[in-house]
């Protein structure tokens, strides 16, 4: 029987982290803890990273696909956070990004990892961003991290 894993190590491997700027006060924590760990667990250098700044999540895929079509990156991880409000707005912007970004990866062949957070309320954010349930932002890093290594052995 044979097995195909992918492990966390890659270096010299490149990485787009394409991040939305609104919700700021939540994406910037994300943003430390993808870089934290494309660095501490993938043994991945600054100079293998590029980020990528975009006005909101709706935003993200464009971008995305842009950077794939460049030919510069093994994969992209897109960070971002949608919150909830009063209005049916949440639903596109999440529902548009998550097509999108899952579009990209298809398209391009290139690992796309979704780190784009979708909450019901602040606290929930806060609680994603590092806090209660972990950093999502680190946990779309070592997602991507295992799709390269996954991808090379195929």
């Amino acid at each position: 029987m044979n097995i195909i894993e992918g492990s966390f190590e890659a270096k010299g491997k490149k990485f787009a982290i394409v991040v939305s700027r609104f919700n700021h006060f939540i994406v910037d924590s994300l943003l430390e803890g993808a870089i934290d760990a494309l660095k501490r667990s993938g043994n991945v250098q600054d100079s293998d990273i590029t980020v990528i700044r975009v006005p909101g999540a709706y935003e993200l895929p464009l971008v995305a696909k842009k950077a794939a079509k460049t030919g510069k990156f093994d994969a992209i991880i897109a960070i971002g956070a949608v919150i909830r409000g009063g209005t049916p707005h949440f639903d596109f912007v999440a529902g548009e990004s998550n097509k999108g970004l899952a579009q990209v990866c298809l398209d391009s062949e290139i690992p796309v990892s979704f780190g784009v957070i979708t909450t019901d309320s602040i606290e929930q954010a806060i609680e994603r961003a590092g806090t209660k349930a972990g950093n999502k932002g680190a946990e779309a890093a070592l997602g991507a991290l295992e799709m390269v290594n996954v991808l090379a052995q195929l």
